[in-house]
């Protein structure tokens, strides 16, 4: 990844590099991609980019964290899209089979992020339907 010099283009175009290269890694954005008293951290992301410290001693909601973290399986989270024609509005709801499965986020050309059932994603992928969002279809990327 190449970084920015200040000055390099003007602040308008600084803002769309880094909403691209944001989005393109899947790094959601607190209030665009989920509502910061609706998600668990896991649920944004926090565990996969290192916004969670397993080791560090004791805060608020840590049992709850804790346990998602070691016992459960996380079935909604923030997850990367290519839509095949320019990405949804933020706030589009995501359906695939005819089943509401989420709602999307920040934009970035024909990429984007959406906060989805994945569990519902791939059992409804597999069943050889597809995803879309207020009439466009999309494609999601697995994360790792």
């Amino acid at each position: 990844m190449r970084f920015i010099r200040k000055g390099a283009a003007d602040a308008r175009g600084d803002r769309a590099i880094y909403e691209a290269r944001r989005i393109a890694a899947g790094i959601p954005d607190g209030l665009v991609d989920f509502d910061y008293g609706g998600v668990f951290p896991h649920e944004a992301n926090m565990d996969r980019l290192s916004g969670l410290d397993f080791k560090k001693g004791c805060y608020v909601g840590q049992e709850v964290v804790s346990r998602m973290q070691h016992r459960t399986t996380v079935r909604k989270r923030v997850s990367r899209f290519t839509s095949r024609s320019a990405a949804p509005a933020q706030g589009s709801q995501v359906y695939i089979g005819g089943v509401d499965i989420g709602v999307t986020g920040s934009r970035a050309g024909a990429d984007g992020l959406a906060l989805i059932r994945i569990d519902r994603l791939s059992e409804l992928l597999d069943a050889g339907h597809t995803a879309e969002a207020a009439g466009v279809a999309l494609d999601f990327h697995p994360q790792s």
